[in-house]
């Protein structure tokens, strides 16, 4: 099969077979997109032309690239390449998988960068509730950390989606539901912003039936997000990189640091395994093992 059809078949697959979000499918696209161009260059222009070595060519190609990609990169890139071809075997396009035996680069393990409970109160104050877009501002933060929600998660949120009182359907990655409880601190700050806020920001753009609205009506998007979190963060004084997920990360970190199960942590986090989950753990276990180091009298 030529290139471009096949690309655009296996990006049709993903989108509304798997039902991956417009985020990861932009990812797939755009690291397909240069392997194409590469294969192309290569003078390969059928999908039955790509062997093996074909694929270790370029995946060495990438590899040393100058500056080199970082590790997480390349194996994002490979798992692009292997996913398109495995596609393209089960579905009898072609006879052979030619990714059979590429192997990731290995990658460091990342521990996620959690805040303090200190400076997450720090945070949520941050806003200011004497501007419109501040008590916002406050209930996005306070909703976030509330429930361990993926940004994208909250900003597709509708507003029916928090009529069921004292827990809240989240909308994850494959479409994926799932139901977290909400804190009386977020339910207040949301209902703050609804009954004070949104009706005003509402009026200033076409109908949305989404939960958080931007400055003109429309729905607020990931980017403005964002920049809300940001902007928080540098009202609070935080010197530390503080993103959506950073919030993501400390519920789940004081989570296990309170005495939560980890199962329970991943069913509220929405990982499909508990293995995503349980890097939460050493997180947790390098606090307790300061709090040893600061606390006991022979620990140093």
């Amino acid at each position: 099969m030529l290139l471009d059809r096949a690309l655009d078949a296996y990006l049709r697959h993903v989108t509304i077979e798997r039902g991956l979000s417009a985020h990861t499918v932009g990812a797939y696209r755009r690291d397909l997109v240069g392997y194409r161009d590469w294969l192309t260059a290569e003078g390969i222009d059928d999908t039955a032309d790509i062997t093996s070595m074909v694929v270790d060519r370029f995946v060495a190609d990438r590899a040393s690239a100058e500056p080199p990609p970082a590790a997480t990169s390349l194996a994002r890139l490979q798992s692009s390449v292997r996913g398109w071809h495995r596609f393209l075997a089960r579905e009898g396009i072609e006879a052979d998988d030619p990714t059979g035996r590429l192997r990731p680069p290995k990658t460091p393990r990342r521990l996620p960068k959690a805040l303090t409970i200190d400076q997450v109160e720090r945070l949520l104050a941050a806003p200011s509730v004497e501007e419109p877009l501040g008590i916002r501002d406050r209930a996005l933060l306070e909703l976030l950390y509330a429930t361990g929600a993926r940004v994208s998660e909250a900003v597709g949120l509708d507003v029916d989606d928090m009529a069921h009182g004292e827990v809240l359907r989240l909308r994850g990655k494959g479409s994926k539901e799932r139901i977290v409880p909400v804190g009386s601190y977020a339910r207040a700050a949301v209902d703050a912003y609804l009954t004070r806020v949104r009706p005003g920001l509402a009026a200033k753009g076409r109908a949305s039936a989404r939960l958080f609205l931007g400055a003109r009506g429309a729905p607020l998007s990931r980017q403005s997000a964002w920049l809300a979190i940001r902007s928080a963060a540098e009202r609070a004084q935080l010197t530390a990189e503080v993103s959506p997920h950073t919030l993501r990360h400390s519920f789940a970190t004081h989570l296990l640091q309170g005495g939560a199960d980890v199962r329970v942590v991943q069913e509220l986090l929405g990982h499909s395994s508990v293995a995503t989950t349980q890097i939460y753990t050493h997180v947790s276990v390098d606090a307790l093992r300061d709090i040893y180091a600061t606390s006991h009298p022979r620990a140093r």
